[in-house]
């Protein structure tokens, strides 16, 4: 079976679902507010198409961007381009990450750190963002809990989006692997793209997230060689997680 990671028709999904400058709890005014304060040069690692990027554009951070899906990639330089912004986007693995330059910050909104399945990847990729953040740089990232655990192999969820040249997208998740133990769970999403009734397009999916226990991804930071960590939830700096439904948020400095 061959699998897509965020090709074009989940490109164009995503676009649909997640627009440019829409934020989840406040996480964009949260990096905004927090990267015009520490002031420098900065980097999203994992920046799709935008969605965040965009708007920290137009706010008037120096920001670059880098995520290893094409089909992403070049839906973020239409968007800068129909804004008449200008960054660096970057096509690149993150556990190979060798960029120009060095930041005084690195973000990672959306809980995208999840999306990396494997453990030792993770750590692999930590190593290297380290490697291209300043002295005194601040990795920024935020996590998040599953709200739920789905333990039921083979159960399928459908969704159908419209666009808007007509056509429609529909996707069926279904659920191959949970594992408590191991803190992992892996669905397969079908893309089928259609239009008056004729099949056009198939994009197969594989899709994992892996999560972390709270002090867990502090010891996992410090291990990499970060020190200085801030934990905040629900994108208030410095406020003390209280429940498993926050968002955490993770600032970690290069020592």
């Amino acid at each position: 079976m061959s699998f897509s990671y965020y090709g074009e028709l989940c490109t164009e999904v995503y676009d649909l679902t997640k627009r440019v400058g829409h934020s989840f709890g406040g996480e964009i005014e949260y990096y905004r507010n927090r990267l015009h304060a520490l002031g420098g040069t900065f980097l999203e690692a994992m920046a799709g198409s935008g969605r965040v990027l965009i708007p920290l554009l137009e706010s008037g951070l120096r920001i670059d961007g880098v995520d290893s899906s094409p089909e992403m990639l070049a839906s973020c330089r239409k968007r800068c381009d129909e804004r008449g912004l200008q960054a660096n986007l970057y096509e690149a693995s993150l556990q190979e990450l060798a960029l120009p330059d060095l930041y005084d910050a690195i973000i990672i909104p959306g809980g995208s750190f999840l999306l990396i399945e494997k453990r030792d990847e993770s750590i692999a990729v930590l190593k290297r963002l380290f490697e291209h953040l300043k002295p005194g740089g601040r990795l920024l990232l935020d996590l998040f809990l599953p709200e739920t655990f789905d333990i039921d192999k083979g159960k399928v969820s459908t969704s159908t989006y419209q666009l808007t040249n007509g056509d429609t997208i529909t996707m069926e998740g279904k659920l191959v692997e949970t594992n408590l133990f191991e803190q992992y769970q892996v669905s397969y999403l079908k893309y089928e793209k259609w239009r008056a009734g004729k099949l056009l397009q198939t994009e197969l999916q594989r899709f994992a997230l892996r999560w972390y226990g709270i002090e867990e991804f502090k010891l996992v930071l410090e291990s990499v060689g970060f020190t200085d960590i801030v934990l905040s939830a629900d994108f208030e700096y410095g406020k003390p997680p209280t429940k498993a439904s926050s968002a955490f948020v993770y600032e970690a400095v290069k020592r």
